[in-house]
């Protein structure tokens, strides 16, 4: 028996995928445009090749940027997936807290990134603000806008505070989709907890998991506002990510040839990293 298939429905899709060409392709067309010229207004362009390209790879600027950029990705990876995960284990699975934790779950991410770098910068003062209040009163000379330690740690601080939620409600969505019975059968075996976690719910949540790392990967990233609204990129460069050092050429120095390269770069490190971390977590996995 022969099937029809109907492809009316390309008609519904076609508009959508023009918006995305449109908002995307197009945009990206032209920063390749600029990354291969020099231009000095009234549109007017001279072929550059790849200079941008050699220049960019060979400053130092771009390493010492690149270097903070995945220092930042690493630590909040390492601090968020465990923390994020810890956390749903540890709320309810039946009655009327489940709902209030995944509303407090859910109030950070509903916050804007400018308000959150805003908020920590309040909160971080050290003479004003209650967390620096408090780390100086505790005797720790605490000051953010001076101490590269200090700023740091603040910029890690907010970034946990406001993405760990995404780990937790995706890895209890994980968990709440496992079975009861794998549980009844654990039980019956005399399974510890540890083991349980092991053999249960980790594979469990593996897909999950690799959704969250890809998510908070990508995110950490291409981090922006919240780390510039804290600090502004110092004290002096300490803070100064990847991303905020390509507005600084791209807006404060306006060359737009190295920040067109400097862009198209970043956006394949990132495409690379994507694929190495799901490539890495689907291995050996059917989906």
């Amino acid at each position: 028996m022969n099937k029809t298939v109907n492809q009316k429905a390309w008609f519904f899709v076609l508009p959508v995928l023009a918006l995305v060409a449109f908002n995307a392709i197009i945009p990206l067309m032209t920063v390749v445009n600029y990354s291969l010229q020099e231009t000095f207004g009234d549109n007017v362009f001279f072929w550059a090749g790849t200079q941008w390209f050699q220049d960019v790879l060979g400053s130092e600027r771009f390493h010492a940027a690149l270097g903070r950029q995945l220092l930042f990705t690493f630590t909040i990876l390492v601090i968020e997936i465990p923390l994020g995960v810890a956390i749903a284990l540890a709320m309810p699975r039946t009655g009327p807290w489940v709902s209030v934790c995944l509303v407090m779950m859910a109030l950070p991410l509903l916050i804007p990134w400018n308000v959150v770098g805003a908020m920590w910068n309040i909160f971080a003062l050290p003479d004003i603000g209650l967390l620096g209040h408090t780390l100086n009163a505790l005797g720790w000379d605490y000051n953010f806008t001076r101490n590269p330690g200090d700023a740091w740690m603040t910029v890690i601080l907010m970034d946990v505070w406001h993405w760990t939620s995404l780990v937790v409600l995706l890895a209890y969505a994980g968990l709440v989709s496992i079975p009861d019975a794998y549980y009844q059968a654990a039980k019956i075996d005399g399974a510890r907890p540890w083991a349980i976690f092991r053999y249960i719910q980790l594979p469990k949540m593996k897909r999950v998991l690799t959704i969250a790392i890809l998510l908070r990967f990508m995110d950490s990233f291409n981090i922006y506002t919240e780390p510039f609204v804290l600090t502004g990129g110092g004290p002096g460069n300490s803070t100064t990510l990847l991303s905020i050092d390509l507005v600084k050429v791209a807006l404060g120095q306006f060359d737009l040839g190295p920040a067109a390269a400097m862009s198209l770069i970043y956006f394949l490190i990132i495409l690379l990293f994507s694929w190495i971390f799901y490539a890495v977590m689907t291995r050996n996995e059917e989906w």
